[in-house]
């Protein structure tokens, strides 16, 4: 399928496009839009706005309602009581065969995390480990049990309101990202990993977590195209999945969908799902020429009106329940191969670098920010 557009017909396009405000939208509840704050003393202490007293207020201004903490420093969490913000903690990967090992390594980590600031800080969920599969697949046989020592921990706290789960990255243990119905995870982790940890995240309600970026995905394969990662929206701009007769209009939504295809094959389609991180790159290496500030804001902003429209996935009405935008301000370090990214809504001090708006489910300001993009995606192309 080709995805090119001549100029002579873009404008058309366009204005074809815009028949699609009139589109009623489906109603569901709104997924949960979050944001992913790491808390880094050195660097708090030299900008003085970052830090979390700061960054809770800056929270409020922006309404967003849900943080991940990817380091969940005790302090961190304490400064978040009372906000009303819902937090998702992180267990370090180097802890898990430790918490595997004994229950009393998981109340240990949950005495000094948890117990001294819950419920007044809003804790929601706690991931066992993040994306062991990257480098730490050693860590495969100790994961499922420390997940069951953390959950049963909470239960003998007479906690009963906090999941617990581990994260994933979609490129690790997904086979593919199109067609979604014949996605599948990836082997020896499928049968020996992930079902049985499927089993668990059924018996105890608590939901999928997965680091999913459409720009990686989008990078492995030039035949996307970019308005397709970016939520961009016009008549030749999909994607369809002869098996199922689903058409697909943004690379988001087909990456979700094949992680439900997945986890239907293994016999649990149910499972609520959490995306932890997604977002774009505002900057990156010489050869990342679509890491730029126009193509992240229009991301971000289409990924939010997108999940504020209601109108979730092909394979699931309610979408995800939540998601993360990696994340709330750019780092002045990077280590290993994304040394050059940035991914941050704002700059190290503090200020904006894009005008998001995070609520709201206006589903015409929708339609009308990609039709907007559109022009953007053309300007930008022209000038090549």
């Amino acid at each position: 399928m080709s995805f090119s557009l001549n100029p002579a017909s873009f404008f058309s396009l366009f204005f074809f496009s815009l028949s699609f405000l009139s589109l009623p939208a489906r109603t569901s509840s709104l997924p949960v839009v979050g944001i992913t704050y790491t808390h880094d003393p050195p660097h708090d202490h030299d900008h003085d706005r970052t830090g979390p007293n700061y960054v809770v207020s800056t929270l409020h201004t922006l309404r967003l309602s849900a943080v991940r903490l990817p380091e969940s420093d005790p302090s961190v969490v304490r400064d978040f009581s009372y906000s009303n913000i819902s937090l998702l903690l992180n267990i370090p990967n180097s802890l898990i065969p430790a918490i595997a090992s004994n229950r009393s390594n998981a109340l240990r980590w949950l005495y000094h995390h948890v117990i001294p600031f819950y419920p007044r800080s809003k804790v929601s969920t706690i991931s066992v480990g993040n994306d062991i599969l990257d480098n730490s697949f050693d860590l495969a046989d100790f994961l499922l049990p420390a997940m069951r020592n953390v959950h049963l921990g909470l239960r003998d706290l007479g906690i009963h309101k906090i999941s617990v789960s581990t994260t994933f990255s979609f490129i690790n243990i997904m086979t593919t990202s199109f067609p979604p119905s014949a996605a599948e995870f990836q082997e020896p982790a499928a049968e020996l990993l992930i079902k049985p940890l499927l089993q668990f995240l059924d018996d105890t309600n608590s939901s999928f977590l997965i680091n999913l970026y459409p720009y990686n995905v989008y990078r492995l394969n030039s035949e996307i195209p970019i308005g397709f990662a970016l939520f961009q929206q016009h008549p030749f701009n999909y994607r369809d999945d002869v098996t199922t007769g689903v058409r697909y209009r943004n690379l988001f939504d087909m990456m979700v969908d094949s992680l439900i295809s997945a986890m239907a094959v293994a016999g649990h389609e149910n499972i609520p799902v959490i995306v932890t991180e997604t977002g774009w790159p505002s900057s990156g290496d010489a050869s990342e020429i679509d890491a730029s500030p126009a193509y992240a804001e229009m991301y971000i902003n289409g990924l939010v009106s997108h999940l504020s429209s209601s109108l979730g996935t092909p394979l699931r009405r309610e979408g995800v329940a939540e998601a993360y935008i990696y994340e709330l301000f750019d780092r002045e370090t990077r280590q290993g191969n994304e040394s050059g990214r940035r991914w941050g809504i704002m700059y190290p001090n503090m200020t904006k670098k894009y005008n998001i708006a995070f609520s709201g489910s206006d589903t015409t300001g929708y339609w009308v920010k990609m039709a907007g993009g559109l022009f953007t995606i053309f300007a930008l192309w022209l000038l090549q």
